[in-house]
């Protein structure tokens, strides 16, 4: 028996991998073609399985989170979001918790509900998702400025922990009524205090045992992290702290350091979010039925193009006014508050505890995302062109080589172009006495690779991979950028 379920999840898990590439010819968000074939194959589709096992799904949903959650984090390059890091702690904040306060009043209002059910569903809805943005933006080849791409990426990629904390306040709150969101508040300090600082620790841990250990099998690397960080996540539930919130924040202290085998691991949890956002969607799709659905389109509709008008754009609007971003950008990062995964995930929280209204916060949520998706997904590169943000890409090479770093040795391969009125042009690499610690190891020309030797001539346009140690790097810079002759190896 066991078989057929491996074959039936194996032909789903293809035909949405297959579909994603409608995604990359059409700019269809690939978010929304996972649920569809996930609905497809439900019990009021054509597949006809019958799935409704909330216990099920929020279990696979909270591993799918921490999954998600701990990429985010070690993909995160913090040099780069120097600039705008105030402005996107503020916006994954307080951003995160306007949106679900005005929209969660909007709600009360529209759908009969209490104060407190519409903040519980305000706060479900309340993150944005920067995987589903940024792969909409390079499918129809719209590429953003750095700090606005910066941001966006900050934003997107830690907002998600707040939003799972307010989720569970307020259903606390709907829980138990004597309770007031005053005295909530120590909780939720106290719950971000000990995430944060049990995810320091346990990040730096994490990177003093990948570097120590000397695995005598790479593979084992990722294993090893995958035990850390479901510790991560288990203890500081434990201990009284937000373990969504740790498992971010080890990602995100990992990836501020080299440790070995650092991109080969990047990778490795790229594939293992995506593989939880297609299993999640799919499931989720599953879990939903079209029919029941019906009946709260029309409430749904309205809380969707209230969050898309006007709740997204006035939080935004009021938290970057002290900022430089010009109104075009602010307009732009209003627009694209794309919800993924996430809202759908907790959507089911309310059913696990009990809550009154639980049908209700699944299917609205679920087609709030689905409008989103919808509207907001396929409008991005019209939007970034309409407001004038988008500029022309940066040529990227990738090298067919990965370095493996450690504490032991800090070096680091860093490209360097040569430009057309450099010194260098048309001289052989023995020629311009390179320092003895520094290594050319590869040379980009065009679309080919050249390997190095002395005799090698570089060219105008080349791109010369080295590596070596920061300040020997930068010296080689200074000579390959001069126009008169400087030798950075005396």
């Amino acid at each position: 028996m066991i078989e057929y379920y491996l074959v039936g999840g194996a032909v789903l898990l293809i035909l949405s991998v297959a579909a994603s590439k409608i995604s990359d010819k059409y700019g269809v968000p690939a978010l929304l073609i996972f649920l569809l074939i996930g609905m497809l194959a439900g019990s009021e589709g054509i597949g006809g399985i019958y799935f409704d096992d909330p216990f099920l799904a929020q279990t696979l949903g909270t591993i799918a989170l921490i999954v998600i959650l701990f990429s985010g984090g070690l993909d995160s390059t913090w040099i780069h979001f120097r600039e705008v890091l105030p402005a996107g702690i503020t916006l994954a904040t307080f951003g995160v918790v306007a949106t679900a306060l005005i929209l969660g009043f909007f709600a009360h209002l529209i759908m009969d509900l209490s104060l407190y059910e519409g903040f519980l569903l305000g706060a479900i809805v309340s993150s944005t998702d920067a995987a589903a943005v940024f792969a909409i933006l390079r499918s129809k080849g719209v590429y953003l400025p750095g700090k606005l791409k910066q941001l966006l990426e900050l934003e997107s990629g830690s907002n998600d922990p707040m939003a799972v904390l307010l989720t569970i306040t307020f259903a606390r709150l709907i829980q138990n009524p004597d309770l007031s969101l005053v005295s909530q508040i120590p909780a939720l300090i106290m719950q971000m205090g000990f995430g944060l600082l049990t995810g320091i620790v346990i990040g730096k841990f994490a990177l003093f045992a990948i570097n120590k250990m000397k695995l005598g099998y790479s593979g084992l690397y990722p294993v090893l992290t995958v035990g850390i960080i479901l510790f991560a996540y288990g203890i500081t539930n434990i201990i009284g702290g937000s373990g969504f919130l740790a498992v971010y924040i080890t990602g995100l202290t990992m990836s501020r350091s080299d440790f070995l085998h650092k991109k080969s691991m990047v990778r490795f949890y790229d594939g293992l979010a995506w593989l939880m956002q297609i299993t999640m969607f799919l499931m989720l799709g599953l879990l939903v039925f079209p029919s029941r659905m019906i009946a709260y389109w029309l409430p749904a509709l309205g809380i969707a193009m209230i969050l898309i008008i006007f709740a997204r754009p006035l939080a935004v609007w009021l938290l970057l006014l002290p900022t430089k971003f010009t109104s075009s950008e602010r307009s732009f990062i209003s627009w694209v508050g794309l919800r993924g995964a996430v809202p759908i995930i907790l959507a089911i929280y309310p059913r696990i505890m009990g809550l009154p209204n639980s049908d209700l916060y699944f299917n609205v949520i679920f087609f709030v995302v689905m409008t989103s998706v919808l509207i907001q997904g396929t409008s991005i590169p019209k939007m970034a062109k309409l407001l004038k943000v988008s500029v022309e890409p940066d040529e990227i090479t990738n090298y067919p080589i990965e370095p493996v770093s450690g504490k032991e040795w800090q070096g680091q391969l860093q490209e360097i172009p040569i430009r057309s009125d450099s010194w260098v042009v048309g001289k052989a690499i023995y020629e311009i006495k390179l320092p003895q610690e520094y290594l050319v190891v590869l040379i980009s020309r065009g679309k080919d690779f050249v390997i190095p030797n002395g005799s090698v001539v570089l060219q105008a346009g080349d791109k010369v991979l080295g590596l070596s140690i920061g300040d020997v790097h930068q010296r080689v810079k200074a000579c390959f950028e001069s126009v008169a002759p400087k030798y950075p190896g005396e």
